[in-house]
Formats: structure tokens, sequence, C-alpha cells
């Protein structure tokens, strides 16, 4: 419990959000105290939790005393549509609001930047706060790796009672320690002694968080993050637009076109999201689904081979060889075995019968191009992706297949290949969707873990 003078400014606080209106009053006397506490109270090496637990014992009490109506605190709702002065006070001590997916290959952050700051906020708000936001908002690069998705910017969201927008940021794994440099450079322990992470990463980078940035990670599990984060986005939309989209006659490059889809009633649906390797849920319901099944053949895997087979040196440079390359010259096909279709099992001779099968000829290997095989990698992985979930959704009973990650990013070619796989090869029966967020929706997850637990 707080030392001091802690109950002639807590308790007007507290009468206050019990509607008090002598409460009113007295909070306006003492609101540079009670601001000043909640500030103080936010830094201290405690979780929220037991700040909210303390917050609660000392509300019942005054609820006790003054024969005043129970808030239910078993929703989170409570804090998050509550806007008088005492909860916005409480909610602006935790900023900066991010959330952290420490992946395997990239680090993915958001951040909500506030929009109705008041003047009396703005004056009262300390440098360190400040340098951070400017910093974040005005670069669209950061340092020589860390990027700005400005065209994924959701503007003028509602999170918590408070206005703003939301920037989704990302950069390579293997420069967290410059991150974490960057964070003690900016002082911003100062303002926060807890950040909320999920991914592997939260675990491996912990030591370095808690001795390079004086920061503790509350680690939040990936999977939960996955979810919350997708059916999050989804519902606020994407700046008046749809998330979730499909393809329209995915392989044929003229008439090719992009729907939007609409996600309202989203359930069930088999979730397949595309990092360094491939996790498989089965989503029954916003608090009812299960990992399927994975595999280690997924983007990293694409990338690595593509950096052995062609020496490039970034995901980018591979997608851009692969989307001049001829897969057909690496891999060999049905009709490189039958003479054409295999008619019995319906088997069409352009299909794949053996990925890379034509690289046991020498002659071959010497005719191919570096974008030939960049092509032929891209599509084994991604083949191999599409038949695992074609079977996973089939054993679960569902149709509709939602596709998310940074394998997806700037990826058309596996997109349209996952689109038009599904569709043939289920006859119809199966969708497969995407969403413009790609691979924050586990930083989305954390981010709402912060702000649930304050």
């Amino acid at each position: 419990m707080p030392g001091g003078s802690w109950m002639p400014a807590v308790l007007p606080l507290l009468l206050e959000i019990c509607g008090s209106s002598l409460g009113k009053i007295a909070s306006e006397a003492y609101k540079g105290e009670i601001s000043g506490w909640l500030s103080s109270a936010g830094k201290k090496n405690k979780s929220v939790f037991q700040e909210k637990s303390w917050w609660q014992m000392v509300m019942a009490l005054i609820q006790e005393s003054f024969l005043l109506p129970p808030l239910d605190f078993s929703s989170s709702q409570t804090w998050k549509s509550c806007h008088c002065p005492a909860c916005s006070c409480w909610m602006t001590s935790f900023f900066p609001w991010f959330g952290l997916d420490i992946g395997g290959t990239l680090v993915k952050l958001v951040y909500f930047e506030p929009k109705d700051i008041t003047a009396e906020e703005e004056e009262e708000e300390v440098e360190n706060l400040k340098s951070i936001r400017k910093y974040l908002t005005s670069n669209v690069a950061y340092g020589s790796t860390g990027i700005r998705d400005v065209h994924l910017e959701l503007k003028d969201l509602t999170l918590c009672g408070r206005k703003g927008n939301l920037h989704f940021i990302r950069f390579p794994t293997h420069d967290m320690p410059a991150f974490i440099q960057m964070g003690s450079e900016k002082h911003f322990s100062s303002l926060h002694t807890t950040l909320c992470a999920t991914g592997g990463g939260a675990y491996k980078f912990e030591q370095d968080f808690r001795t390079m940035g004086d920061l503790e990670l509350c680690k939040l599990d990936e999977l939960d993050c996955l979810v919350k984060g997708v059916l999050y986005i989804d519902s606020v939309g994407f700046n008046g637009h749809s998330e979730c989209y499909y393809f329209e006659n995915p392989t044929d490059a003229e008439r090719c076109q992009k729907f939007p889809f609409n996600l309202e009633n989203p359930y069930p649906l088999l979730l397949v999201n595309i990092g360094s390797g491939v996790s498989i849920l089965a989503v029954y319901s916003k608090d009812n689904y299960k990992r399927v099944t994975g595999t280690s053949l997924g983007g990293g895997t694409f990338f690595g081979l593509c950096c052995l087979l062609t020496g490039c040196s970034t995901f980018e440079e591979a997608l851009e060889m692969a989307s001049h390359g001829d897969s057909t010259k690496v891999d060999k096909l049905v009709r490189d075995i039958y003479g054409g279709d295999y008619e019995r099992f319906g088997l069409p001779g352009w299909a794949v019968a053996s990925s890379f099968g034509n690289m046991m000829s020498k002659e071959k290997r010497e005719s191919v191009s570096k974008e030939d095989l960049a092509k032929a990698t891209l599509i084994t992985i991604t083949n191999n992706i599409g038949s695992i979930a074609r079977m996973c959704a089939l054993n679960e009973n569902i149709n509709r297949v939602v596709f998310v990650g940074n394998f997806l990013r700037i990826n058309t070619i596996s997109m349209r290949l996952l689109a038009y796989a599904l569709d043939y090869w289920s006859k119809g029966q199966l969708k497969a969707l995407f969403l413009e967020h790609e691979g924050y929706f586990g930083a989305v997850g954390a981010l709402l873990g912060l702000l649930d637990s304050a």
C-alpha cells in the first residue's frame, strides 16, 4: 500500500469513480497528488495485477462505508469503458502502450500513439515519453533495418477510452540487442518497468532486457496472442475497409482480383500462421481453439534455402528473384513422367510430381538460373503448407482457412498459389482467406494483454 498521504488523495478518487459529487470536488483539489501517485505506482516493481488487487480492496472498503453500489471488476471493460478523470489518469500513467512479438526471424512491434492528449496532460508529460513518441512517429525507418509499415497504420482507433493511431514496426531479430540498447538510451525504464511480449524471443532475450534495458518482460503465450490479435483487428477493420480478403481467378494474371470477405461470424476457422515455421490452429470461438499441427518448413526454410542456392541476402531479394523464375525447369511434373495427365487419379499434367526432381540431371542443373531455383523453392514450401492446411481443414470439418504471417508479406505468388490450390484440390469446398496485417497479430495480442492487465 502506498505510504505518505495516500488516503486524502485516493479517497476522493475512489468516491469519484463511485459517482459521489463530493468526491468530484475533492478529486479536483487533490488532482496533482493523485496524478503523481498514480504515475509513481505504475513505475514500481510490482505487477499491475497486484496494484489492481490493492485498488479493488480499498474500493470495497469505500463502497461498504458509504453504502455505494458495487462495481463489477470481473470484466476489464469496467476500466476500459470509463472516461472519468480518475480512470483516464490511471491508464495514462501506463503510456507508452507497446506490444512485442519476438519471432525467430523478425521482431514485430505495435505502438499506440494517443491523439487526444489534453493540454493539461501534455504539460505534465515527461520528456522521455515525448521523445519516444516523436522518434517512433516521425520516422519510417530506424537504423538500417527497422521499418514502420506506414500503409498498415490504423487511424482514429479507440483503445481503452483513448483515441489514437496504431503503428506497425518490424526489424530483424538479430538486431534485438540494438533495440534494447536504444530503449536504454531513451530511458524507457523510467516510464515502464515491464513490457508485454510474446514469441520465442520473449524467453531468449529475457535476460538481455533485464540487464541491458532494466526491464522485465511479461511473457504471453504466442498462440493466445495470435488469436486475440486476429479477432481484434478484424473487428475494428482497416480504416473503413475490410481486413479480410480473398482472390478470384488467382492464377490468371489479367483476371485475378482481390475481394473483401466479411468475417463477422468467423467460427469455425482454420488459422495458418506462416512465420519461420508454421503453426496451424482450429478456432471454434474466441476462447476455444487448439493447435492442430505444424511444420518446420516455413518462411525461414524458403529464405534459408534461397540464401544457399542463389546467394541472396534479403527476403525481398529472394522474392524478387522468384518472381522472374520458372519452377518447371527445376521441378519434375506429372507430365514429365506420364507424358500428360494421370487421369485415373485426377492428377493434371501441370501438377508437381517431384519438387527439384529435374536437378538430378547434370544437364538440367547447368541450364537453370538462380531465379528458377528461387521460384522452385517458393513453390515447394507453399505447396507443402497448402497440402497440410487442406488435410487439417478436412479433418476438423472447417471450410474457411485463414493464412497469416510475415511469409506472406509482399508475397502475392504464394497467396495466389494457396488460393488456387485449396479451391482446386477441394473441388471448391475450401476457401483461402488472407488478412492485411499479415504478421502483426501476435504483437497486437501482446498489446491487448498489456491493456487487459492495466
